[in-house]
């Protein structure tokens, strides 16, 4: 529930070829080469299928949502070969759909092969704030089994707030360099006033360029969005995988609108029923797991900066935190050409950022290196640019400014002042004793806000609905296993399916069991045993 750096979010999916934390990872602008077909609908009708649907609405649902229910979507070319794009509609305000309309982007890329088709597949990679045309046309659309693209339309829609979805605005890129470099380990008062003046610039900048959106990005709000979608496709039921806060999202559809549940997937999956702090203190010390999983690792090489062999966890943390106190007074040249040089922030940043795939580990410990030996911290500079989607020319995605934005509408703050924050350190602390002071703090950003949250803590039921399989992993740094646990417990049709090992989420990262179990599952509607457990 904190926005720097944002736990909630999953990094895209490794493949084989791509480093995905350096220049040369996947991105959709790097796709951009040559215009895509285009076709006509779904050949089943979205209209005779949007009039079944709206029977079955909550009769608490106003008539003027039938417009919505009843559009046709125009799929056009949109510069990434093989993938069609097309505009849709969704009321700005649920409550009140004459307000005026929200403009959403969605993209798909329609099944490929022979056999039955299964009608569309609905990804979203997480965030809040991950653009999902961005995944499904640099990965899932081209990256998922093939015999999944042959079966299914893959399908994403840019969440409302996120990235070719009417962005929530806040701050510009130089401003964004001074956030992302806030001190969030203040050593005295001043620092204390410097991180809150920080956030609330942060606060006030959305609320002056975004005021029409803020109030209305919530995750119920997307939840309703994806099920117009699935009207506007011609599907009867939504068919969907989603990661890490895409399982927020999937789960809360699953919630609304129970009967209208086909096949869904939710991987590396958050808890509905626990509060922002909760929340936070959870992932602080799953964060916490994971580095001594890279701490273990670390000292088994040589050019392990952080301790020789035989340097136990704790000892791996002091000299890391050591590095950081060091950074906090003198930070590191990195040659970079704005003249950022690497603070604690920066790297501390860089080093969350590694922790959510062991893939990644190596890279760490070279940039951590380079930066503790040879006076360089471009390394842990490139980890955390990439952690913030921030490019070469300075400009940065609106992937903080989303996150935070519907973070702070889903749920009350964690903190309401630093005198709460400073209460609560010895237990953050404890969780993590790497971390949990950085966590803490940055948990307050959403106390300055300009829009209350709209949601609150609630378990998620779904009765009714058709098996969902939730899939969590046992060292999860983001999304702790417990969550996992919890959400398979609360939704009705719920089976979990575990990976006992590293990083963040499951599907596609190197299991055959949890892959063939999942693909299975989106084939032939074959759940997974349960208690399943892979490695």
């Amino acid at each position: 529930m904190y926005t720097r750096p944002s736990p909630r979010r999953t990094r895209r999916p490794r493949t084989r070829t791509t480093a995905r934390l350096t220049a040369t990872f996947f991105t959709a602008a790097a796709l951009l080469v040559s215009a895509c077909s285009s076709s006509g609908s779904s050949t089943t009708s979205a209209r005779g299928a949007a009039d079944a649907v709206l029977a079955a609405l909550p009769r608490a649902t106003p008539a003027a949502l039938s417009s919505y229910y009843t559009q046709q979507l125009h799929w056009r070319s949109c510069g990434v070969p093989g993938f069609q794009c097309a505009t849709m509609k969704a009321p700005l305000d649920y409550d009140n759909p004459g307000s005026g309309d929200v403009r959403l982007a969605v993209a798909r890329k329609k099944a490929t092969g022979k056999g039955k088709p299964l009608g569309s597949l609905l990804v979203n990679p997480g965030g809040p704030g991950g653009s999902a045309v961005s995944y499904l046309q640099s990965y899932a659309g081209i990256g998922y089994p093939a015999d999944i693209r042959a079966r299914y339309d893959m399908v994403a829609v840019d969440p409302r707030g996120v990235a070719r979805s009417e962005p929530v605005e806040c701050l510009d890129g130089r401003r964004m360099d001074a956030y992302t470099q806030t001190d969030l380990t203040p050593d005295d008062q001043k620092e204390r006033n410097a991180l809150v003046a920080a956030d609330k610039t942060f606060a006030e900048s959305c609320g002056a360029h975004s005021a029409r959106l803020l109030r209305h990005v919530s995750t119920v709000e997307a939840a309703r969005d994806m099920d117009i979608l699935r009207a506007a496709l011609g599907d009867r039921k939504l068919n969907y995988v989603g990661a890490s806060y895409g399982t927020f999202l999937g789960s809360t559809y699953a919630g609304l609108f129970p009967d209208r549940v086909g096949r869904v997937v939710l991987d590396g999956a958050m808890d509905p029923s626990l509060g922002a702090r909760r929340m936070t203190l959870d992932q602080t010390a799953g964060f916490e797991t994971a580095f001594q999983a890279f701490a273990k690792d670390c000292v088994r090489h040589t050019d392990c900066s952080l301790g020789g062999k035989g340097a136990t966890p704790a000892q791996v943390g002091d000299h890391l935190k050591a590095f950081y106190r060091t950074l906090d007074q003198h930070p590191v040249p990195t040659g970079d050409a704005d003249g950022r040089k690497l603070s604690e922030a920066l790297a501390t940043t860089g080093v969350i950022a590694a922790m959510y795939d062991q893939a990644e580990w190596e890279q760490l410990r070279e940039a951590l290196g380079s930066a503790m030996k040879k006076n360089d911290g471009a390394g842990l500079l490139a980890l955390s640019d990439s952690y913030y989607e921030r490019d070469a020319d300075g400009h940065y995605s609106n992937l903080m400014m989303a996150n935070a934005a519907v973070n702070c509408l889903d749920l009350p703050p964690a903190f309401t002042s630093p005198e709460e924050v400073q209460k609560a350190l010895p237990t953050f602390e404890k969780a993590s004793p790497v971390f949990g002071d950085g966590l803490a703090w940055a948990a307050l950003n959403c106390a300055y806000w300009p829009v209350k949250a709209t949601g609150e803590p609630h378990r998620i039921e779904a009765k009714g609905a058709a098996p969902i399989v939730v899939v969590g992993t046992t060292r999860d740094p983001a999304t702790p296993y417990r969550w996992a646990q919890s959400l398979a417990h609360q939704l009705s049709s719920a089976r979990l399916l575990t990976y006992a090992g590293d990083g963040h989420t499951a599907y596609g990262r190197g299991s055959s069991c949890i892959d063939t179990s999942i693909n299975s599952y989106l084939l032939q509607d074959t759940s997974p045993s349960a208690g399943k457990r892979c490695s």
